[in-house]
């Protein structure tokens, strides 16, 4: 794969692992009441100011990773987010019955698989195409 390809699928990568982020902040967002709602019955304690923490994370965290700006702060704050998420809200040990528990493992493992995504993000950057690039040539110029 040459160095063009590369930073294409790089973007390309970004723009899909923060896609999950975006949507699904934008969608809280929309229906503010109803997830806050959710997040008290799960047992979350003052559910409406947690929520409005996790539309920031989401939404401004994913546009982070699909503009490539300070890309790995950012995906550490949006792992380090799902942590706490997935063990919540994704457990199936918490499941009442079988099927419930065999959604809920997918969920768990679609969560771990975007896990290890913005690792690679926190490892090895945003590629070329990014505003941290961009900030690391002008650096170099100076």
């Amino acid at each position: 794969m040459n160095d063009r390809s590369q930073n294409l699928t790089a973007l390309a990568g970004r723009i899909l692992l923060a896609a999950v982020f975006v949507l699904s902040g934008f969608n809280k967002l929309s229906n503010f009441s109803g997830t806050a709602g959710f997040m008290a019955g799960a047992g979350l304690p003052m559910a409406e100011v947690l929520l409005v923490l996790t539309i920031l994370i989401e939404i401004i965290g994913g546009l982070m990773l699909v503009t490539g700006y300070r890309t790995r702060l950012s995906a550490l704050i949006l792992f380090l987010f799902m942590i706490p998420v997935t063990l919540v809200f994704h457990n199936p040990a918490t499941a009442t019955d079988a099927a419930m528990a065999q959604q809920q493992t997918i969920q768990l493992l679609k969560n771990l698989a975007i896990m290890g995504g913005i690792l690679q993000l926190w490892a090895f950057g945003p590629g070329a195409i990014s505003l941290d690039a961009r900030k690391d040539v002008q650096e170099i110029a100076m």
